[in-house]
């Protein structure tokens, strides 16, 4: 029996999922590991360290960061439930792009979508847990959004449809999201806004370092995300 544990091929089901679209395009549980592997490996077992994924699609960034720590503050917290309730309650925090992707983050973080039920692996009081979603409308003037330049021919289109309004972004202070301080802030965001059809003019606009921008407001100690190369040439495309 052992053997055919040994050579059945398990996936993890993160590594398995489609993108949704282009904004919510997932991360592989082994890139978001090479990215926490960057960090500092004193942070693993600090039980006041505080991690934020600002753009949450499928939980993997907090998933694996609970693992990290689940393992490193085995000394600081050697009871398990615990240090479960310590870690999920008061270091994990996450701001989900959409209502599904907020679903899907809770599902692969809590493992349930709803953390205020006997099946989410730390019971919370609230259905949202620490990983929040807000359906946001964009803010218009002269025709495009103040926050993330969008035309608002393309995206003032109803409570029925998306709005691609991120909630992070469509703030002046992410503080007022989140009044507390972060030491890590971790993620992939969405890189662009698609305003326009295939070849009709400008297709899409950058939106990937407005996610930057706030989270520097944040002043974390440690900030990794994953973004277009091409900005560190001040390209903007």
């Amino acid at each position: 029996m052992s053997e055919l544990y040994d050579k059945t091929y398990n996936p993890d089901v993160l590594s398995c999922l489609a993108n949704l679209s282009n904004d919510e395009v997932f991360t592989p549980p082994e890139i978001a590991n090479q990215m926490l592997d960057m960090l500092p490996k004193e942070i693993w077992s600090d039980p006041n360290t505080t991690f934020l994924d600002p753009a949450c699609k499928s939980g993997v960034f907090l998933r694996e960061i609970a693992k990290c720590l689940i393992k490193g503050l085995e000394d600081e917290i050697p009871d398990l439930d615990e240090r479960l309730e310590h870690i999920f309650k008061k270091q994990l925090y996450g701001i989900a792009i959409t209502e599904l992707t907020s679903l899907l983050s809770r599902r692969s973080t809590y493992c349930s979508k709803y953390p205020n039920s006997r099946y989410s692996v730390v019971e919370f009081d609230s259905v949202e847990g620490n990983i929040r979603y807000k359906r946001c409308d964009h803010k218009w003037y002269a025709k495009r959004c103040v926050y993330c330049g969008s035309p608002q021919e393309n995206l003032d289109r109803g409570d029925e449809l998306e709005t691609h309004a991120y909630e992070f972004i469509h703030t002046e202070n992410p503080k007022d999201l989140l009044p507390m301080k972060f030491d890590v802030i971790v993620g992939n965001p969405p890189y662009q806004i698609q305003v326009n059809e295939a070849g009709k003019g400008l297709g899409a606009i950058p939106i990937y370092q407005k996610f930057i921008e706030q989270a520097l407001k944040l002043k974390p100690r440690y900030l990794t995300m994953i973004i277009p190369a091409r900005w560190f040439a001040g390209a903007l495309v």
